[in-house]
């Protein structure tokens, strides 16, 4: 292998593009592999929500913030579960290096940086938390940039793309995925159509009714990134390409990949950046990673994701860091109403609606993935399987998946019962324990205060998930309406993981010793999220992958951090 061979970066998701932009722009060429047909990968799927302490962005907004804040913040969060999961020199050179990140990216033009307004860190009961200014994302970008690769992209069927944080956070994110014709995003999967038809600003100049392909969320940072992209000569994107294989010389040093395509096998040579994502398609990983079967299991993510990259690493001696699996980002979804796939929303945080186990019991706020995570999986006081159950009011006000405010759910999909008993006897729940829990949680959301579990504390759930016309609280409302409701959740993935490759602060895979692998790095998701350990917030998974991306290309290509 020479220093003139491209490097080969596997995955087009947002981590991977980065990765061979800041490469290019640095002087040294790059060949992106990506085995499905579309770019994007989790991340254009995701609220687009990119986590960063100290940025520019914010303080140009006004917002205090400091990078002693940001530390203070992740060590209160990471010290109440597995605080030795985290990896003190990675998370010194992420917390460090990341605020010039953002700065880079958006000098380099890849996007337009805006705050999101008003978004709290999740855990605003922690020490160093901050009531809003660490959530970035795109300008909105109009998807006619991207020519031909426009229809290359991912598109999100999961949040309202073409709205802004502006309107999602003043309406609620259930009431801004409802259309004028009542219909939701989710009736919309995989297309392009369902766009509002109404104009928007996001502040920036940016008038909606003047394009009639406005990208914001996940699908407009990753626009964003593909569109800059896009104007490197020295980058050349493969769909289509699932590396199967890395190559290794005599030292272990890996020195290319194996790639299957269409049309036959490839090779190619040059140092090699896994961008995969996670594991998430792939069950086996799931049940040695999460302990999670089929029937407590689904995902949104592409189903790209297969652990190819974990799998790669493990083959030339990479090794998995293991996180508990009580704090991987997965939330409580359902299998879709369509018969395939999985869903997940904001419906199970809304008023008029609790979760319990099979004893009929709350055991969590129920409001909070964090906290259902957290209690669900606890190994030592499990809760599974858990159920969503709600009212006739929750159905009328908000409706479920693609089923809007009002309408009917699909035959079959959910049980329904006229009292909470009958409900309870169909899911396989105590049905008179379920009722003296609605009863004690309808005296809460009466109170808007529940002393049990705490529903209604956390600032960005009740901002993000809560209906904000609700009172006295965005997320309580009373159980009292028949016809009663209820379904069987499942954890769903989104592409996110904490297990993962075992890396170094600057993205190098690192074998059983401690010892990088020459040649091999990772970035994203395929990374085991050691930087923070246990203290997940929002947004910390693409900020880190981005920072990733900016250490690993001044690397590859041979150039100082700025």
């Amino acid at each position: 292998m020479s220093a003139t061979d491209p490097v080969i970066v596997v995955g087009a998701g947002l981590s991977g593009l980065a990765t061979a932009l800041a490469t290019a722009a640095n002087g040294r060429s790059v060949v992106v592999l990506e085995a499905a047909d579309l770019v994007g990968g989790a991340a254009a799927y995701s609220g687009g929500q990119v986590w960063c302490g100290a940025n520019h962005v914010a303080a140009r907004e006004g917002v205090e913030d400091s990078l002693e804040l940001t530390e203070t913040y992740i060590r209160d969060v990471a010290s109440h579960l597995a605080p030795e999961t985290l990896d003190e020199k990675a998370f010194l050179r992420w917390l460090n290096t990341s605020p010039s990140a953002m700065k880079y990216w958006e000098d380099l033009e890849a996007i337009r940086w805006t705050m999101i307004p008003g978004l709290a860190d999740y855990h605003n009961e922690a020490a160093g938390a901050l009531p809003q200014g660490r959530y970035l994302t795109n300008a909105v970008i109009d998807g006619s940039v991207l020519g031909d690769w426009r229809e290359k992209l991912r598109y999100s069927p999961y949040f309202p793309v073409g709205t802004t944080y502006h309107d999602l956070l003043d309406k609620g994110r259930r009431a801004t995925f409802v259309d004028d014709d009542g219909q939701t995003g989710e009736a919309t999967k995989h297309s392009h159509a369902g766009l509002p038809a109404f104009g928007l600003t996001d502040g920036t100049g940016f008038d909606s009714a003047e394009s009639g392909d406005p990208l914001t969320y996940g699908t407009g940072v990753v626009a964003s990134f593909l569109n800059r992209v896009l104007q490197e000569e020295d980058i050349e994107i493969r769909v289509g390409h699932r590396v199967t294989a890395l190559l290794t010389d005599e030292d272990g040093a890996v020195t290319g990949v194996r790639a299957d395509t269409a049309d036959g096998g490839v090779t190619l040579h040059g140092p090699v950046v896994l961008a995969t994502s996670t594991y998430d398609w792939d069950p086996e990983l799931v049940k040695t990673i999460l302990g999670l079967d089929d029937e407590d299991w689904g995902s949104v993510a592409p189903e790209s994701l297969r652990g190819d990259g974990l799998r790669l690493a493990q083959s030339v001696g990479g090794q998995l860091a293991r996180i508990p699996a009580n704090a991987t980002p997965i939330l409580p979804g359902w299998r879709s109403e369509l018969g395939t796939g999985f869903g997940y929303g904001p419906e199970y945080a809304m008023p008029h609606s609790m979760i319990v186990d099979r004893t009929g019991n709350r055991y969590c706020n129920d409001s909070y993935w964090v906290d259902i995570c957290r209690k669900t999986l606890d190994p030592d006081d499990r809760h599974l399987p858990f159920f969503l159950i709600w009212d006739d009011q929750h159905r009328n006000k908000y409706g479920l998946a693609a089923t809007p405010p009002g309408g009917e759910y699909p035959e079959g999909w959910v049980e329904q019962a006229p009292t909470l008993q009958e409900l309870g006897d169909k899911l396989g729940i105590d049905g008179q324990q379920l009722e003296k829990t609605a009863d004690r949680f309808n005296g809460f959301a009466r109170d808007g205060v529940d002393s049990d579990f705490g529903r209604g504390t956390v600032d960005y759930v009740n901002r993000f998930a809560g209906d904000p016309d609700n009172t006295p609280s965005p997320v309580l409302g009373e159980l009292t309406q028949a016809p009663f409701h209820g379904i069987r959740l499942r954890f769903v993935g989104t592409g996110i993981g904490t297990s993962g490759v075992h890396i170094d602060g600057d993205g190098r895979v690192l074998d059983a010793e401690g010892t990088p692998i020459a040649g091999l790095f990772a970035a994203g998701s395929v990374a085991a999220l050691t930087t923070t350990g246990t203290a997940y917030n929002s947004g910390i998974a693409l900020g880190r992958g981005l920072t990733l991306a900016y250490l690993i290309g001044h690397e590859l290509a041979g150039q100082p951090i700025p």
